[in-house]
């Protein structure tokens, strides 16, 4: 990690002195709780190198998105926020995994697709599930069970003790939200 801190501030050699203070105050957090983080990350997954990874995904955030940080802030805090929702992100990502593997299990060897098929389907789930997450319940609740149970919008309304009017508002809010979200993945990725 110390050389990821090291090349990625030796690139920037013409560094304003508010540039230089966050390159310290980045080398100092890492300096002085890079271990503490490890132990607690360690303690949390039960895995070292899981532990080693998260903490190192956690500094990484830092430096992909430095910000100058008061002397009122306290770092562990921070660091910890930062870290639980990467171990939210690990822990999400297994249960994907797990049931991805579930749904392979039920499928003929003949049809299981290549191990790079897999992460990239693997990855889509995920991207996904990130976008879904951040629908509201009711929204989310009613695109799935229309799409994963071919539910109709009249069943939708029974099971979330809506009307069929409010089931097509969900479904056109959660539609547009996917759009939007999808635009933006396009975007990113172009």
């Amino acid at each position: 990690m110390r050389m990821v801190l090291i090349l990625f501030y030796a690139q920037n050699n013409s560094m304003s002195s508010a540039e230089h203070a966050l390159q310290q105050q980045m080398h100092t957090l890492y300096s002085n709780h890079h271990g503490w983080l490890h132990g607690w990350l360690r303690k949390k997954l039960g895995c070292a190198f899981q532990a080693e990874d998260l903490a190192h995904d956690t500094f990484l955030r830092l430096i992909v998105r430095p910000r100058q940080l008061d002397a009122a802030y306290d770092p562990r805090a921070y660091l910890t926020k930062i870290a639980q929702g990467l171990v939210i992100d690990l822990w999400r990502r297994q249960e994907i995994e797990r049931a991805w593997l579930v749904t392979l299990a039920a499928h003929p060897a003949s049809l299981v697709p290549s191990a790079e098929h897999q992460a990239i389907i693997i990855e889509t789930l995920m991207e996904v599930d990130r976008v879904l997450t951040q629908l509201p319940d009711k929204p989310r609740r009613a695109l799935l069970l229309a799409h994963l149970h071919d539910m109709t919008y009249a069943e939708i309304a029974s099971e979330l003790e809506v009307s069929e009017r409010m089931v097509k508002k969900y479904m056109a809010q959660a539609m547009l939200h996917c759009l939007l979200n999808g635009a933006a993945f396009k975007a990113a990725m172009a």
